[in-house]
């Protein structure tokens, strides 16, 4: 790996508690993943995964411990924590935003609904147009936010509330509170690198993953 590459600078920590929190981060983020790859059933997938983990999990650590992610971090489970609103978001409130500032780069909250429960994921814009934008991971919206694609999502203004949903994995089952679901490592390094100084512009130029 890259000497210049900053994720990988793990051996910058200015303190003895950055250096327990990132060893915390990557224990618990192993455990994690290495409980979803028992079940992968695809060789060939499975040891793409496995070749590529170390590398995500140094980025995603990293990135916990060098945000400014205002909540609460639980370092052993490796997740956020922020008091859960009753309802979940209403994309309704989106305006003209995404009109004015569909950056590429930004990084966005999604309302996911399916047949019974409603979550909020976390992704990254990483194409413009003029009338339209695209997600890594969930394809093309509308600059109103909705699908282009018939997918069961919808992008949310980011506020304070709809990343605090987003980064601490808030859903609801029938409209109801349910326990928060645990993020992706993807996710999880796209939260590391929100602007929370300001929420329409992207902190950093946020590499594809």
């Amino acid at each position: 790996m890259a000497a210049s590459d900053p994720f990988q600078q793990v051996d910058i920590w200015q303190s003895d508690t950055q250096r327990v929190l990132y060893a915390q981060l990557c224990n618990a983020f192993y455990a994690r993943e290495i409980g979803q790859l028992v079940v992968e059933v695809n060789e060939q997938r499975l040891r793409k995964r496995l070749k590529s983990l170390p590398y995500y999990i140094e980025r995603a650590a990293t990135a916990v411990v060098n945000g400014q992610v205002p909540f609460q971090l639980d370092p052993h489970n490796g997740c956020w924590l922020d008091k859960q609103k009753a309802q979940p978001p209403n994309a309704k409130n989106n305006d003209d935003f995404y009109q004015t500032h569909k950056n590429v780069g930004l990084i966005v909250p999604l309302l996911l609904n399916s047949a019974n429960q409603t979550r909020v994921a976390i992704d990254s814009i990483d194409q413009v147009s003029d009338n339209k934008l695209h997600c890594n991971e969930h394809g093309w919206f509308d600059c109103q936010g909705q699908p282009l694609e018939g997918q069961l999502v919808v992008l949310l203004k980011p506020t304070k509330a709809t990343m605090a949903a987003a980064c601490c994995g808030h859903q609801w089952s029938f409209d109801k509170r349910t326990t928060p679901r645990t993020l992706s490592l993807r996710e999880m390094l796209l939260a590391g690198n929100i602007n929370w100084r300001n929420l329409k512009r992207p902190h950093v130029r946020v590499k594809k993953i």
